[in-house]
């Protein structure tokens, strides 16, 4: 990457900044306790932190959106509290939800966008191209916004926010939600705009990864700055610390993964490979009984794990394991099929969503459901979830055949959607109620459910909050919490990590891995490809078909991955999609 433009002065200036909320119960928030921050010219900065660490807040204030309560911000080299209008004639700014209208198609939307920022007919006929041939939305010009799948919605998004170029671009996440495919091609757009064209560009991300491949990194944790430099100067944090582990022989990766994240002497611990990547609080392998039988190598320190030492040394607690008591499943893991689906298929009018699927999940088991946005995942799953009928084939979930008994089905499933089926103006525990009781729990029953609820998830001092109000984080414990309220046998996970930050990932997998072990089935679809090594099985969609089933390690061995390396998941997963698009074109092209 060309470097930044030292010669000129920041890009934003900021220094001592507060920003203070006050929250319906009464209880004033400092979302920003003095923050002091500079971004160069050119360059390209990450903001990354856990739920509720001020990034969002920082990004809106920088834009203009909101005055700080206190210190100064200069953006641009202007006082974006004197003056926002002028810092936001300047500046693109891309939210987390931002707003496309569906109903327009990209060329009216577009359009739109270019009218709001005032963009001449003469500047919109040399803008246009550009934008299309570096989003490559060209011909997709007449699609409704709604009918594109989430990775083109991201980059119709960045279009209408680079349609009048800006001298600054805020991105609050922009890869939230998109599957590697669509997130590697936003980052080739990013990168071009900061190497080609020069733009300082400043985002927030939940991966981690993406701060590895920035020139300068802030990383804030409950509205305070922890470092502020190169990413080499946060993974330097973690340097002789890390280290790779096989697990013991009849123990899986994410068993002991669940036993290593107790140990104090862990700072951080994950699934990786199939085998469990450690972070130590010393510069040497601790010696604590999980690692009595474990072959431990030392291996090079990344991004994450410094990120993590980080977290840790800036708390005195050791952040939430995630476990979780469950009622016992009548029914042990391994014991029948939980799932069964055969030549599944559901159409759209001639559109063909899910084309002749099929896969078993054993009870007990985490399944993985992996495929690009607009794969047919979600459809699956609420198919699944008896919310939508069928077409063809057939599906049987927890015993029941779902042709004829769907509303029966229901009562043994939990279901957390993309976005969570939350009502924000209620509180945690009034959310809770209303799910208990529309899962048929009453009187006794239904307070001791609110009451575990509560417990299980660390909601207690939250539970008057009213729910719009709740961090990322608390708000994927609370979606989880209610399709828990009845017990049920089978769990539906439809991307619920998404835009999760690591920690949060930790508590929620620590949590999954706990419902597996009592018997519940849990059946995911993420776009996190690390979190697929939690699973014992995973199928791969694309274009309403698989394209692979197996284990996690039979999934990675068709990863193709640099020399030296071991393919990934992510690897993998781009390489199968990949591989089964230029099968497709070139069978259609020879057919032609």
């Amino acid at each position: 990457m060309t470097a930044p433009n030292f010669t000129r002065g920041p890009a934003i200036v900021g220094k001592s900044v507060r920003k203070l909320f006050r929250r319906k119960t009464g209880e004033v928030v400092t979302a920003l306790d003095n923050v002091s921050i500079e971004v160069r010219h050119g360059a390209l900065t990450a903001l990354v932190g856990p739920d509720g660490a001020g990034k969002t807040t920082l990004i809106r204030l920088i834009a203009g959106l909101m005055a700080p309560d206190g210190g100064s911000l200069s953006v641009l080299d202007v006082d974006v509290v004197a003056d926002p209008q002028s810092v936001q004639d300047r500046t693109g700014y891309m939210p987390q939800k931002f707003g496309l209208y569906e109903d327009l198609s990209v060329e009216e939307n577009l359009g739109l966008y270019a009218d709001l920022r005032g963009v001449s007919a003469e500047e919109r006929r040399e803008v246009y191209p550009r934008l299309m041939e570096m989003t490559a939305l060209g011909p997709f010009t007449k699609r409704l916004a709604g009918r594109l799948s989430g990775g083109m919605k991201q980059k119709l998004g960045l279009a209408c926010t680079l349609v009048r170029s800006p001298d600054l671009l805020l991105l609050d996440e922009p890869t939230v939600g998109v599957d590697p495919l669509s997130r590697r091609e936003l980052w080739e757009i990013i990168l071009r705009l900061v190497e080609k064209e020069g733009l300082t560009v400043l985002l927030s991300t939940a991966y981690l990864d993406e701060a590895e491949r920035c020139q300068n990194v802030i990383v804030l944790r409950e509205g305070k700055v922890l470092a502020d430099g190169a990413p080499e100067s946060v993974t330097a944090k973690a340097a002789g610390r890390a280290f790779r582990l096989d697990p013991p022989a009849g123990e899986t990766a994410r068993s002991l993964q669940a036993h290593l994240l107790d140990e104090a002497a862990i700072v951080d611990a994950v699934p990786q490979g199939g085998r469990v990547r450690i972070v130590s609080a010393s510069d040497k392998p601790p010696d604590i009984a999980p690692l009595a039988n474990a072959k431990v190598e030392p291996v090079a320190p990344r991004f994450e794990d410094g990120f993590m030492m980080l977290l840790r040394q800036s708390a005195d607690s050791r952040p939430s394991a995630g476990t979780i008591a469950v009622e016992q499943s009548e029914r042990r893991p391994g014991e029948g099929l939980a799932v069964e689906v055969k030549d599944l298929v559901r159409q759209f009018g001639t559109f063909t969503a899910v084309d002749h699927v099929n896969f078993e999940v054993k009870r007990g088991e985490i399944f993985g459901l992996l495929g690009p946005n607009g794969a047919g995942k979600t459809t699956t799953f609420r198919m699944l979830c008896g919310l939508l009928p069928a077409t063809g084939g057939t599906l049987r979930v927890a015993g029941v055949d779902l042709a004829g008994a769907r509303a029966s089905a229901r009562q043994h499933i939990g279901y957390v959607a993309q976005k969570f089926s939350l009502y924000g103006q209620l509180s945690v525990v009034e959310n809770l109620a209303f799910f208990a009781s529309a899962y048929g729990l009453r009187g006794r029953r239904r307070s001791e459910r609110i009451d575990w609820a509560i417990e299980q998830f660390e909601l207690k001092a939250l539970a008057a909050l009213p729910t719009g109000q709740l961090p990322g984080g608390f708000k994927q414990r609370l979606a989880m919490a209610a399709a828990l309220m009845h017990a049920p046998e089978i769990l539906f996970l439809d991307e619920a990590t998404s835009g999760a930050d690591p920690l949060a990932r930790r508590e929620f997998w620590r949590r999954i891995a706990a419902l597996a072990d009592s018997g519940v089935t849990v059946i995911v679809t993420t776009h996190f490809m690390e979190e697929a090594e939690y699973c014992d099985h995973i199928a791969v969609l694309d274009q309403g078909r698989i394209l692979a089933k197996g284990t996690p390690a039979e999934i990675r061995e068709r990863g193709r991955a640099a020399a030296g390396h071991e393919p990934t998941m992510e690897d993998a997963f781009i390489a199968i999609v990949e591989d089964a698009r230029r099968d497709e074109s070139g069978a259609t092209a020879k057919a032609a």
